[in-house]
């Protein structure tokens, strides 16, 4: 009987049908990255202090600016040893009848006055120095004793990534990977505009909650479908290329920022292209594997018959007898993870290193939003630095091997937040150089983390070992939110004492893992456990004819991506 693998052999590998494909699908990266940090520009908080009915009259008599109004009449508070101006609190004052004037205001207020004077929480409302521009915070007032609700925005969204990728699994395995696809493109869409539109915060949270679900799922979908039309060669190299595709969006999200100044506006931009991408009903196939799996090898043939036209290619192989190659005949549980020593061992690891590359990553980009600089200049310079990171791995990864490349991107990202945290704001181009290698770095482990995972397990157990250590990414992604927002309120710099501390950890851990460059894929439990068994290396075109179309089945995300 002949396999897919041998027939696409004499198809292509990655011909013009694949390239045309991978370079459609790589399109659903781009919206992506709005999707996952959108909130930098969505939520963000700018500088705000109460609002005060008798001040703004004053100020509109006098001709003040916002800034003008605020040196004058908003009390000054310590914090960390240095004095500013409060945005939670205002003098309990009638402003009628201070005596203040247009001329010389400061005279009239003194600071032996203002250390006398009354304070009283913010009694109606806030002003906010964002003049043309309107974030959800802004627009919802969610500052001072309700900025904690601005955490749940990215956490709904990882709430839903969970329960997507599970149930966009099961359907892409059940319905095909294309339909799951397009379904998740609907949703999405749908869900998105939901979003912009929302009444109030609560529904916004419950319709992001959605926009997550639905998102997540169907970048999976879009992972395996590559991975599963190209020759075993090329399947690492388009995991990677698909996942720097949200780099690429990254930038672009920048762009569409600075042009489009309200967050509800923002929102429609990047989820159009959901709308768009329904039309690929007409230019991507169904995956011929997953067909011959549903014994539906009809359409299998007639799909890889289309693959090597386009290709301009000739099959001489009997096409008639044409098999699933990755039929598996073994039943994985979650008991097969943990039930022995080496087994568990990988586990654990990897679901940390899982769980710390979405805290650091996630933590990284939205810190961009509260480090006080320009948003849109930081937040550019911030993804420009993660291209690096494929090239690095593609570089590495067949010469070092893994687990070094892996540590070391680890610990780099570790050091450098120590660093960044210590680095006085004073000298800013150097804190954000150590700042943006933390972010390469963080970006490179978490890139690596994927296929790692898929080649510390053996076969009949890898695709759940991959979803079942993904899981920590998107528990990560609800708990990011929470550790950076709050904790830079006590110090702006204490997240990233943190995100150094499980980093370099993360980094050391995975020293205790083996290297798998040049080592067949495990086939069994007995693999794992005893490895001084199987010592003889297989060359990398046999371990790469192991591999799985599956294998790879997250992004930064599950990430993601």
């Amino acid at each position: 009987m002949t396999t897919f693998d041998e027939i696409l052999e004499e198809a292509g590998n990655f011909g013009r049908c694949q390239k045309r494909i991978f370079a459609l699908l790589c399109m659903v990266s781009l919206p992506f990255s709005g999707v996952y940090v959108g909130i930098v520009f969505q939520g963000f908080t700018p500088e705000h202090w109460c609002r005060d009915s008798g001040v703004s009259q004053i100020r509109q008599s006098c001709g003040w600016n916002l800034m003008d109004a605020r040196k004058i009449t908003v009390p000054l508070v310590n914090t960390s040893g240095v004095l500013v101006h409060s945005q939670c609190e205002q003098f309990d004052l009638d402003w009628n009848n201070t005596g203040l004037t247009c001329d010389n205001p400061e005279s009239d207020l003194t600071d032996a006055h203002r250390s006398k004077a009354p304070m009283t929480s913010c009694k109606e409302g806030w002003e906010y120095d964002y003049e043309g521009r309107q974030s959800f915070v802004t627009e919802f007032n969610l500052v001072c004793n309700d900025a904690w609700v601005v955490d749940m925005y990215q956490a709904t969204l990882n709430v839903g990534f969970l329960v997507g990728s599970i149930t966009f699994g099961y359907l892409a395995d059940r319905f095909g990977r294309k339909t799951s696809f397009l379904m998740s493109n609907l949703l999405n869409g749908v869900a998105g505009i939901l979003v912009a539109v929302a009444p109030n915060y609560i529904s916004m949270l419950v319709f992001r909650t959605i926009f997550g679900f639905a998102v997540k799922g169907g970048w999976m979908s879009v992972y395996v479908l590559i991975t599963e039309l190209v020759g075993v060669e090329y399947r690492r190299m388009v995991g990677v290329l698909l996942q720097m595709f949200f780099s690429v969006g990254i930038l672009i999200l920048t762009l569409i920022a600075y042009l489009i100044t309200d967050w509800r506006w923002l929102q429609v931009a990047f989820t159009v292209p959901y709308f768009i991408f329904l039309s690929y009903f007409w230019l991507i196939p169904e995956s011929p594997r997953w067909l011959l799996s549903q014994n539906n090898s009809t359409k299998a043939k007639e799909i890889t018959e289309a693959i090597a036209k386009e290709n301009k290619k000739t099959l001489y192989k009997n096409i008639e007898t044409l098999r699933d190659d990755n039929a598996q005949t073994s039943t994985a549980s979650f008991l097969d993870l943990v039930r022995t020593p080496n087994m568990r061992k990988h586990t654990f690891i990897l679901m940390f290193n899982w769980f710390t590359s979405a805290i650091v990553y996630q933590g990284l980009i939205m810190r961009v939003g509260i480090a006080g600089g320009n948003v849109y200049i930081d937040f550019l310079i911030s993804g420009l630095v993660e291209f690096p990171a494929a090239f690095l791995i593609l570089f590495t990864i067949d010469r070092i091997g893994r687990r070094l490349p892996f540590a070391t991107a680890n610990i780099v990202a570790g050091v450098s937040c120590f660093i960044t945290a210590m680095i006085p704001d004073s000298h800013f181009w150097v804190k954000t150089v150590v700042a943006c290698i933390g972010r390469l770095g963080i970006t490179m482990a978490f890139e690596m983390v994927v296929f790692v995972n898929t080649e510390l397990y053996p076969t009949f157990v890898r695709n759940l070992g991959v979803s079942v250590c993904s899981t920590l990414c998107d528990i990560g992604g609800i708990v990011a939110p929470f550790l950076l927002y709050r904790l830079a309120t006590i110090w702006l710099e204490l997240p990233l004492i943190i995100f150094g501390a499980i980093a370099c950890i993360a980094g050391g851990l995975v020293l205790l893992l083996p290297e798998t460059r040049g080592v067949r894929l495990p086939e069994t439990i007995d693999d794992i456990e005893f490895p001084n068994r199987h010592k003889e290396n297989h060359p990398k075109s046999q371990q790469l004819t192991n591999l799985l179309p599956t294998d790879m089945t997250t992004n930064k995300e599950t990430t993601i991506v």
